[in-house]
């Protein structure tokens, strides 16, 4: 056969395809459990969460605090007995608190459910919140905080989400007397409103056998109903000062943060948004990272990301520059923004675009592990698998047109919070 007559293979747009959905039942006290059978592997991720993240405190750091003393004691057995059981049984855990929720994650060999489901009842609805337990790990965030407190990109991202948020939750600064306001009451007090069946639901993915469920039906399922808590009505405000410079001494480096509130994935031009995020800064071969990192050499990496809240959501730029370079950075990064609000993308930088997001909707739902962070990412919203779809055909049909207006729409520069540290 001639080499000329030869053919490559045919390229074609990726697509998730079917998205597996989640089936859901509910415990006789009303419960919700989704289940997403997935993998072929005998493991099993089973997800309790709670409405009880950073939006529900009444004074700093109690929510994760409470979250995180859950494994450190029970009503029943101590932090090192709890910690050997699951070591024991090969178990992986992780204890999380977000802005709007909190939770605690565990992965396990399907013949370790039965021992593994009622230990997580006894961590979830029967911690001790041991004295001693809870002074240590306050020492020790304590001084992750004071480390922290030296590096330039998380002072200037502290001071960011205080300036877009004001004092709603969401923009709170930490400050060194909150360690020593933390009292065991505070904990107890958060974990009776808000650990409660009425404010919780299970995600329960992979390798999932009929007896389970109705062994968390047993477990969880006679809990007493309680009061539901009540709604957050306090709207985030914005303050008024957009341009802030925090001057840290000896510091090399200089952190650059630029954004502003903005719309979360229930509003129709989210998807959008997304794609324009991407051309900006969103990935490896974005506009800032061909103009700010490769060609001007001021840093080693910038970002631009868009996040999705319940009550807002926020788009923010970021990089670590040399402090000399500070203030070009912020100037050629308001040069792409006003570039993409006046010039359409091109067909070749558009098409890599979309086949990279497309690309990346494929990895969403590759394994049971990314089935259940794709299926947190809509339930969050009161959103369903349509989402998804809807964001695929998206990145498929967005013209360069639309990008200017979206461009046009969110990224106003008199609207943008610019805050440096260093």
């Amino acid at each position: 056969m001639n080499r000329k007559d030869l053919k490559g293979p045919v390229i074609k747009q990726a697509s998730p395809g079917i998205i597996p959905e989640a089936r859901c039942i509910k415990l006789k006290n009303n419960i919700p459990i989704f289940i997403i059978e997935a993998g072929s592997e005998k493991v099993i991720r089973l997800e309790f969460i709670f409405d009880a993240g950073h939006l529900r405190e009444d004074k700093p750091l109690v929510a994760s605090v409470t979250n995180l003393m859950l494994t450190e004691g029970s009503a029943y057995h101590s932090s090192s007995f709890i910690n050997k059981t699951l070591d024991w049984h090969g178990a992986f855990y992780n204890q999380y608190t977000e802005r709007d929720r909190a939770g605690f994650t565990i992965c396990f060999l399907e013949r370790h459910f039965e021992k593994l489901v009622k230990l997580s009842r006894e961590i979830l609805l029967n911690p001790a919140f041991p004295e001693k337990e809870l002074s240590i790990l306050l020492k020790k965030r304590y001084q992750h905080f004071l480390i922290n407190r030296e590096k330039v990109q998380n002072l200037a991202l502290e001071k960011f989400f205080n300036s877009i948020f004001g004092n709603h939750p969401y923009g709170i600064m930490i400050r060194p007397e909150d360690f020593r306001n933390i009292k065991t009451d505070d904990l107890k007090d958060f974990h009776s409103k808000y650990y409660v069946p009425c404010n919780m639901a299970i995600l329960v993915t992979g390798s999932i056998p009929e007896a389970m469920i109705d062994l968390l039906e047993s477990s969880f399922g006679d809990l007493p109903v309680s009061v539901v808590p009540q709604k957050i009505n306090k709207s985030p405000r914005s303050r008024s000062r957009k341009y802030i410079s925090i001057v840290k001494k000896n510091a090399i480096q200089a952190a650059v943060v630029i954004g502003s509130p903005t719309i979360n994935k229930c509003h129709a031009d989210y998807p959008g948004l997304k794609i324009l995020n991407a051309i900006l800064g969103g990935y490896f071969g974005s506009r800032l990272m061909k103009n700010i990192r490769e060609e001007k050499g001021y840093t080693y990496g910038i970002t631009s990301s868009v996040t999705s809240l319940k009550m807002s959501g926020y788009k923010i730029i970021s990089a670590e520059v040399n402090k000399k370079y500070a203030q070009a950075t912020i100037d050629e990064i308001f040069k792409e923004i006003r570039t993409l609000q006046k010039k359409p993308v091109g067909k070749e930088e558009l098409k890599i675009v979309k086949n990279y997001m497309l690309g990346e909707m494929v990895r969403m739902f590759d394994g049971m592990f990314a089935l259940a962070y794709s299926f947190r990412s809509v339930w969050d919203f009161d959103l369903d698998n349509s989402y998804f779809y809807r964001f695929t055909e998206k990145i498929k049909s967005i013209k360069a047109e639309e990008i200017i207006s979206l461009a046009d729409t969110y990224y106003n520069i008199d609207d943008l919070y610019v805050i440096t540290a260093g």
